[in-house]
């Protein structure tokens, strides 16, 4: 089967065999061997009331996205509902693994003159959990200050509208806090921070020092709290769009239940897509910065320096070669590549023997070859309703173990060329073995989605004890009309809260994201929460944090694909004219 509502990669997962999607790390994402069901993504009309006739269950989200769980012999069916406009399978996540408050301008505004503290306004963290129980995450008298906490991995009652994990309230996690040991606590409450990913970012963007003798302090310190933990269907070990799209969802709603502003912090990222803001997730989010009074604010991720991306230009006449080094022992994995529509590209494939797989021609549909130990499966998709790109998709899998290691080469073969601009992307690295990329990579235009959604505050990371561009920070692409990153944040070596009573340092833009985060909420308390702004949310916020960012030395020009307009600075970001 397929069809043009259904995107490239799960008409592809729907071809492939049982044998071919257990080899795969991306084709048996959403999918349960055990019920035969998949879990989908969709954007529709109308109502869902047949898409639910179809399904085995639905959940419906903001602005007529949902998430259907249905069996696999009813995708056809889905796909020729009228109101089914379009279908996306989840795609995994990743995590975009002091002197910070400063170089953020952060201490300036909690003088007596301004005394922003986050008071108001919700912080939304969607992670891996959080460490309820620390005393950062707590007020003076010992009650947490997470309004809501969502651990989407626990079975329970999970919150209203949503089919998965269990929702605490304040009143719960306060009665968890009441009882003598851990182990009391987490038969009231659950939740863990298996990684303590979640509970560092939440320090950085809300922390409110108890526990460190005033050596310590986070972003905005009275900010409350919303948490969604994010589950990993089945076991598998890692989140999926699906999740966070029901996160988002989740905290804006709750927001508005509670007629509060909110700052959202995502520290989550992929590789798989367009880079462009066309799939589902980064139209949805588009679509939920939109509701009530939110700004969403996501880490560039840590593919800047990976190696994992390439580009260039396909000239008529002259075939050209993409060299990708494949390390002993590894695994099957996935190479994109997107090119322009108006372009007609075959492949050839080189494999480290010499032996040459292709020309293979632009047929629709998925093609199959078997070169040594290691079986290809290639994809030639169509534009989709929100893009002119073409992708071809081509998952490399091992008959026994492992991939054929050494020298592969992507060879593009002009066929018809109007613009000839190609990009390749390699997964996450941190699925693949260390020097599994590119000869000769790309490193603008690595950022990973959804970063790339238009709508949100994208946050890149700088070192703030040398004044420098991260270079594991991803990058946008130089001289774009939509500039991304929007700016920049810490994220080099940033001490947060660790575990229960502990604090340690962290590297990442996952640390950079809740300094923006965390800032933002300050801003907001300040317009909002305090009246000087009641507009100051969404693409206004964005406006007024991007104007307020500090140009770093050594730049020529700003903004830039590395930081953006600048490194955040809050006090700068309050209008002075406006301030008594």
């Amino acid at each position: 089967m397929t069809s043009q509502k259904i995107e490239n990669l799960l008409n592809l997962a729907l071809d492939a065999t049982g044998t071919e999607r257990l080899r795969s790390v991306n084709l048996q994402v959403g999918y349960n061997e055990m019920t035969n069901t998949w879990d989908v993504i969709i954007l529709y009309s109308g109502t869902l009331e047949r898409v639910s006739e179809t399904a085995e269950s639905v959940t419906p989200l903001l602005k007529n996205f949902a998430i259907v769980r249905i069996r696999e012999e009813n995708i056809e069916k889905l796909a020729s509902l009228e109101e089914v406009i379009y279908i996306e399978k989840p795609k995994r996540l990743f995590f975009e693994v002091a002197d910070g408050r400063r170089v953020s301008c952060i201490d300036a505004v909690q003088t007596p003159r301004f005394r922003l503290t986050g008071k108001g306004v919700l912080i939304g963290v969607i992670d891996s959990g959080i460490e309820y129980a620390n005393a950062d995450f707590r007020q003076e008298d010992g009650a947490t200050r997470i309004r809501f906490l969502w651990d989407q991995t626990v079975e329970g009652t999970p919150p209203e509208g949503y089919r998965i994990g269990s929702e605490f309230s304040a009143e719960q996690i306060n009665e968890a806090l009441q009882q003598p040991n851990r182990t009391m606590r987490l038969q009231k409450v659950p939740s863990v921070d298996s990684s303590g990913h979640g509970t560092a970012v939440a320090g950085v963007a809300a922390g409110n020092g108890r526990n460190s003798g005033g050596r310590y302090r986070g972003t905005a310190p009275d900010a409350e709290l919303i948490i969604v933990k994010l589950g990993n269907p089945g076991g598998a070990g890692f989140p999926r769009t699906a999740e966070l799209m029901q996160a988002v969802d989740y905290i804006v709603q709750k927001a508005e239940m509670l007629q509060m502003p909110v700052s959202v912090n995502i520290s989550f990222g992929n590789t798989y897509g367009a880079h462009n803001g066309t799939s589902l997730p980064e139209r949805f989010l588009d679509a939920a910065a939109q509701i009530g009074r939110t700004l969403i604010s996501v880490g560039t991720g840590n593919e800047g320096a990976e190696a994992g991306h390439t580009s260039g230009f396909v000239r008529e006449g002259e075939e050209t070669s993409v060299p990708l080094g494949v390390q002993e022992r590894q695994g099957a994995f996935s190479l994109q590549i997107w090119t322009d529509y108006t372009d007609v590209i075959g492949v050839t494939i080189k494999t480290p023997s010499g032996e040459r797989v292709g020309p293979i021609r632009e047929v629709m549909g998925t093609q199959r070859f078997l070169t040594g130990k290691t079986e290809i499966l290639l994809y030639y998709g169509e534009p989709s309703p929100y893009s002119g790109l073409n992708e071809i998709f081509l998952e490399f899998l091992p008959v026994d173990d492992y991939v054929n290691s050494g020298e592969w080469n992507i060879i593009l073969v002009p066929e018809q060329i109007v613009t000839g601009r190609f990009e390749m992307w390699l997964p996450a690295s941190y699925t693949l073995n260390e020097g599994t990329a590119f000869f000769y990579p790309t490193e603008e235009l690595t950022l990973t989605i959804p970063s790339t959604a238009s709508r949100v505050l994208t946050v890149a990371a700088y070192d703030a004890d040398t004044m420098s561009y991260a270079d594991f920070s991803g990058r946008g692409r130089k001289n774009q009309n939509n500039q991304k990153p929007d700016l920049a944040a810490p994220g080099v070596n940033v001490v947060s809260v660790q575990g229960e009573e502990g604090y340690a340092s962290f590297t990442g833009t996952s640390f950079a994201a809740p300094f923006a985060s965390g800032g933002a909420a300050l801003l907001m308390e300040w317009g909002i929460t305090e009246k000087n702004d009641l507009f100051l949310y969404g693409e206004k916020a964005k406006a007024f944090l991007r104007r307020g960012a500090r140009e770093l030395q050594g730049y020529d020009s700003w903004p830039n694909n590395q930081l953006g307009y600048g490194a955040l600075c809050i006090r700068d970001s309050i209008p002075e004219t406006r301030v008594s």
